[in-house]
């Protein structure tokens, strides 16, 4: 095939499935995190202490944990298009009973089970764009999805301020419990809308011309074949292999600051100054705009010098030290302007994160080997809010706080320079 007959089809690819599975990453997120928009006044409506919301936002991620592995099984054998559909379906009507919730305990359980229900969709997703997406395109097609994952917030700050602002007291209802059920909708309505929306591989594509078909088949099928013996893997095997434990280690301390920073995020911004819940939103969706806008540039880079670890080693350091600054900062302006920087440093790695997984599994192997880096560190998703509510309570602001999330953006960033350290290495001594 001619490299711009190549580049066309790659295109219809990336038209047809991204942007769709982009709006999936963005109700997505929305219904993971606008629980730290709601905590402006949930959580002096139920009485929850600062360590008791960070508990109870931090235990979303032992249900996905617990469920992750289970889940991408269940994908591979029925395939990715019907398990996300009903991931989504579940969620949706999970998240949608948050507006019900009226203990502490009620608080937990239901967050639990909306972690139990989502566990699955973001490594299924990664799973299904290594189904159609030759290495050469992956960190872009990465990036292009996993940029929901910042501009959720982006997007949702402000939605979310609307929605607790104007529907406050409707019906006798709060505003927060409305905003639960209405930005659940979407996912299930988008749940039933994947059935017909996502083809399953490159083959059964009728939206693709016979030889674009044939190429693209083709091409993925060469680049696996050179993973084929890593492809029936079992599980026992893939835990042995130290790569899924580094990029595990890697990723927990990358999602310990990542949401430790998301979910406290709408708090830590209300504690600048004296603003509304809508002013929250506002100001609270900047730093998410800088992380949209950082992520295809460094996914882009990553793929014309086809290079993953140093870029997010680079990148996890950045925002690491902006963070650490943020913190300290003398005035609120600075420390925002900070953590603008920091958070297009921590969320502009992950589309290139989710890149280096993908370099050395094939096949069923590939989806468990995904699905085990992720499961591994979603105790990062419960140790960085967590913490973070625990030292807010004992010191009562979020520098010390701040200072714990950055040294885990550092620590991310070290792991990924070793990687890239430990691959040089074996390349030299193999040259040799």
């Amino acid at each position: 095939m001619m490299p711009d007959h190549e580049a066309l089809t790659m295109k219809k690819v990336y038209q047809r499935l991204v942007p769709f599975l982009f709006i999936l990453l963005i109700v997505n997120y929305l219904d993971r995190v606008n629980i730290g928009f709601a905590a402006l006044r949930m959580n002096q409506e139920l009485g929850l202490s600062p360590t008791a919301f960070g508990f109870g936002a931090g235990v979303f991620f032992l249900g996905y944990a617990v469920f992750e592995v289970p889940s991408n099984a269940i994908l591979y054998r029925i395939g990715a298009r019907l398990w996300i559909g009903i991931i989504m379906i579940l969620w949706g009507i999970a998240s949608g009973a948050m507006a019900f919730i009226h203990t502490e305990t009620s608080f937990y359980v239901l967050r639990f089970f909306v972690g139990v229900a989502e566990a699955g969709f973001l490594p299924g997703v990664i799973v299904y764009l290594t189904n159609w997406f030759p290495s050469q395109y992956r960190s872009r097609a990465n990036a292009g999805v996993v940029v929901a994952t910042a501009l959720a917030s982006a997007i949702g700050s402000p939605i979310s301020g609307v929605l607790m602002k104007f529907l406050d007291g409707v019906q006798g209802i709060s505003g927060w419990r409305w905003m639960f059920i209405y930005e659940a909708l979407p996912a299930v309505l988008l749940g039933i809308v994947v059935f017909f929306w996502l083809t399953e591989r490159p083959q059964q594509a009728k939206w693709l011309t016979a030889s674009e078909r044939d190429w693209l088949t083709n091409a993925l099928e060469k680049e696996h074949s050179h993973l084929a013996s890593t492809a029936k893997f079992t599980l026992l095997q893939v835990l042995k292999i130290k790569k899924v434990w580094a990029l595990s280690a890697l990723f927990s301390c990358f999602l310990s600051a990542l949401y430790g920073v998301l979910l406290w995020a709408p708090q830590i911004v209300k504690s600048f100054g004296q603003l509304t819940d809508l002013e929250v939103g506002l100001l609270g969706s900047l730093p998410f705009c800088c992380a949209g806008i950082a992520m295809p540039l460094i996914a882009r880079h990553s793929d014309r010098v086809n290079e993953r670890s140093l870029h997010v080693a680079v990148s996890m350091s950045v925002g690491g030290v902006a963070l650490l600054l943020s913190a300290y900062a003398p005035s609120p302006t600075l420390s925002f302007i900070l953590l603008c920087i920091a958070a297009a440093g921590i969320w502009g790695s992950l589309g290139v994160f989710w890149s280096m997984t993908s370099t050395f599994l094939a096949g069923p192997a590939a989806a468990l080997g995904i699905a085990v880096i992720n499961t591994l560190a979603q105790v990062g998703g419960f140790i960085g809010p967590t913490s973070v509510g625990i030292i807010r309570d004992r010191t009562g602001d979020f520098r010390l706080a701040l200072a714990v999330l950055a040294g885990f953006a550092l620590l991310a960033g070290f792991i990924a320079y070793r990687l890239d350290y430990r691959s040089r290495m074996t390349h030299i001594v193999l040259s040799h």
